[in-house]
């Protein structure tokens, strides 16, 4: 009796492992036929477009979404370089421009636009109604986007110039690989305030908006999208630079408070 028993015991985990042994193996050739579209984007969509990645590849799982996020300036040299993206999505016109120019995108848009704020730590008690004043004492460090590399660094460096302070800030600036990182200087303290976009600043609990700054003492805030000319995947990355300008994508994007460039 025992040994019928072990021997039916036997022939069910025999089946058992042959069984997820198919269905491990489908599962792989499964994920083997999904296509990886490379995204490199700007640091400051990354929520707003990890949000839109649930969604798409849940309509299309055949597709992977891999996202490659950074200072614009940065993605723009890796793309110059031969670096495998399909999509580029950047947070000024200038870097879109330049890799149009050099005919490595084959189709752009303008698609969001966006605000420079200045942020301060949320426990902050220092009212602040102009930029002129991170002259005074009271901020010691101000952490700013690489203005070589990240836009948002450019249109700080350009809304400071315009108010005839940023040689006299010099001292207090500390300079950051995107906006992101100069996000968490402030978040962590290592920074006084510091200029990110809007949208960056309410991902955080950590810090608040001190002050808005006059669109008119910087360039406009775009964020154009293109397919870069030389991916593998033209079709796929056609299928999502069309649906990142849908409705659906459109409402996602407003609520993390972009602006909707159309």
């Amino acid at each position: 009796m025992f040994k019928k028993w072990a021997m039916a015991a036997m022939a069910i985990a025999i089946l058992l492992t042959v069984g997820l042994s198919t269905v491990s193996e489908k599962q792989a050739e499964a994920a083997s036929k999904k296509t990886e579209i490379i995204v490199s984007a700007a640091a400051s969509l990354q929520d707003s477009l990890d949000k839109i990645a649930v969604l798409y590849e849940k309509e299309h799982p055949d597709i992977d979404l891999v996202f490659n996020y950074g200072a614009s300036g940065t993605l723009q040299k890796q793309i110059e370089q031969g670096a495998p993206a399909d999509l580029f999505f950047s947070a000024g016109d200038k870097q879109m421009k330049a890799l149009v120019d050099k005919g490595l995108i084959s189709v752009s848009k303008e698609l969001l636009k966006n605000q420079l704020v200045l942020v301060v730590p949320s426990d902050s008690k220092t009212p602040i109604t102009t930029i002129t004043q991170l002259t005074d004492k009271s901020f010691k460090k101000i952490a700013v986007g690489q203005p070589e590399s990240v836009p948002a660094g450019q249109y700080a460096q350009q809304s400071l110039t315009a108010k005839n302070v940023w040689d006299t800030l010099q001292s207090k600036l500390v300079f950051a690989k995107d906006v992101r990182q100069v996000l968490s200087y402030v978040e962590t303290g290592n920074a006084d305030a510091g200029f990110v976009y809007k949208t960056d600043a309410l991902t955080s609990s950590k810090v608040k908006i001190a002050l808005t700054v006059g669109a008119h003492v910087h360039k406009a805030i775009n964020y154009p999208v293109g397919i870069v000319k030389e991916s593998d995947h033209q079709e796929e990355a056609k299928a999502f630079y069309s649906y990142v300008q849908t409705k659906e994508a459109g409402s996602i994007f407003t609520g993390f408070g972009f602006q909707l460039a159309n």
